[in-house]
């Protein structure tokens, strides 16, 4: 593949768009950057705050620790961080200038105004309205599809910024077109980069999601995943990937403020589909060029996958990242498209049934199920085994394969989906 090809320039796009820095669970962020967006109109601060959210919004938001709240979980913390604490122009890293010494004034804010949530009947999986109001002033942002797509914005009834809604119930499209994209085309892309093309972009992927393992190993978060994997056996190479992923994980879902690099609008996504590659690329001693195009590799492979899913649903998102992180192993070991391609379709077999019910401490553990899925999907094709057109979802041909997860994540999960939600919103 050529640079001057459009295939070659749309992946750079892809690449650049979807692997950004957030702090914290994506969901309760993107409220704090709607939040933030629509104070930054206002002459005084909201007396209310009006929150309108699609059940999947909900259902990330309910469990997490929001960062910089003193440990403070939900929607409502979310909201009032960004009214109060948050810098827009940072987008997903909107309250990082807030502090655990502002809880006090965020508990305040929660007490002595008026604070609505309410459950949107939107179409939209991904569906972010608020609305803040003083006796003077009213504002409005709302975020559709993605973390930082704002579709609307509004200022005392004068409409700001407006994109326009298909009349559909499918999500938007996306600005950049992903339907070019098969396994044929990421490993042609991924031998052909010229490496500086993605240089900074995925070295800062490796310094961002390898402090936060690190931190997640050394200091206590949610339920300690990446070290209960850890201390089982840390000389090999297997778990030290787990353990790392995870780790990163716990931290993340319990208040670390620590950035992470995102995969396809997920932090917990772009841990899994870069640590373990890391992990691998320097316990193997590979050089950098390698361990960038195994990173390529990785990155692409769960976006593939996740475009044809969706931001939001019941499928659980780390599997496919731990499907596109075992490919990414499998490179660095034998760089072939049939080896990557098997590997994936095994990969994809063993864990698709895996729910999200939510963002928050257990992710760790789907994590570490994930990269494990992952590599012994590649260990089975070192064996000459594998998973057969037939076998459950498996068809043969690996974009076969693909679309058939695809349409049972986007498709087939739809009634689990709001089963999940309604039995953590509602069940006692």
């Amino acid at each position: 593949m050529e640079k001057t090809d459009k295939k070659y320039q749309n992946f750079i796009k892809i690449l650049t768009k979807e692997l950004v820095p957030a702090m914290g669970c994506t969901e309760p962020i993107s409220i704090a950057y709607a939040s933030s967006k629509a104070r930054s109109y206002m002459k005084e601060l909201p007396t209310d705050v009006i929150i309108e959210v699609s059940g999947n919004i909900l259902k990330n938001v309910k469990s997490v620790i929001v960062p910089n709240t003193g440990g403070m979980r939900g929607i409502k913390a979310s909201a009032v961080a960004g009214v109060l604490f948050g810098d827009s122009s940072k987008e997903l890293e909107v309250i990082s200038s807030c502090s655990d010494k502002n809880a006090s004034a965020i508990n305040s804010f929660i007490e002595n105004n008026n604070i609505e949530i309410h459950s949107s009947l939107s179409p939209y999986i991904f569906d972010i309205n608020i609305i803040l109001k003083n006796k003077n002033e009213e504002a409005q942002v709302r975020i559709i599809d993605n973390h930082t797509n704002i579709i609307l914005i509004k200022y005392n009834n004068e409409i700001i910024f407006k994109k326009e809604l298909t009349n559909s119930n499918e999500e938007h499209k996306p600005d950049i077109d992903y339907s070019f994209i098969t396994m044929e085309s990421i490993f042609d892309f991924v031998n052909s980069l010229d490496i500086n093309d993605v240089k900074e972009l995925l070295e800062r992927q490796i310094a961002y999601n390898m402090a936060i393992a690190e931190e997640g190993l050394k200091n206590n978060y949610g339920a300690n995943i990446g070290k209960v994997i850890l201390r089982s056996n840390e000389n090999s190479t297997k778990t030290r990937a787990k353990a790392y992923a995870a780790a990163a994980s716990d931290a993340r879902m319990n208040g670390c403020c620590m950035p992470v690099v995102i995969n396809s609008g997920s932090g917990n996504q772009g841990i899994t589909s870069s640590v373990p590659v890391v992990v691998y690329a320097n316990d193997l001693k590979v050089n950098d060029e390698t361990k960038l195009r195994a990173l390529t590799l990785s990155n692409l492979v769960t976006i593939h996958l996740k475009s044809g899913i969706g931001a939001l649903s019941a499928y659980c998102g780390a599997i496919s990242a731990g499907c596109g992180c075992g490919c990414g192993i499998a490179y660095l070991f034998e760089p072939s498209l049939n080896v990557v391609c098997h590997t994936l379709v095994n990969s994809l077999a063993i864990l698709s049934g895996s729910i999200c019910d939510g963002a928050k401490a257990s992710c760790a553990a789907k994590i570490a199920e994930a990269v494990d899925a992952g590599i012994l999907g590649y260990e089975m094709y070192q064996n000459g085994n594998e998973f057969k057109d037939g076998d459950g979802l498996t068809k043969k041909g690996v974009e076969n394969t693909i679309v058939n997860i695809c349409r049972l994540a986007s498709e087939g999960m739809v009634e689990t989906d709001k089963k999940i939600i309604d039995l953590m919103i509602n069940s006692k």
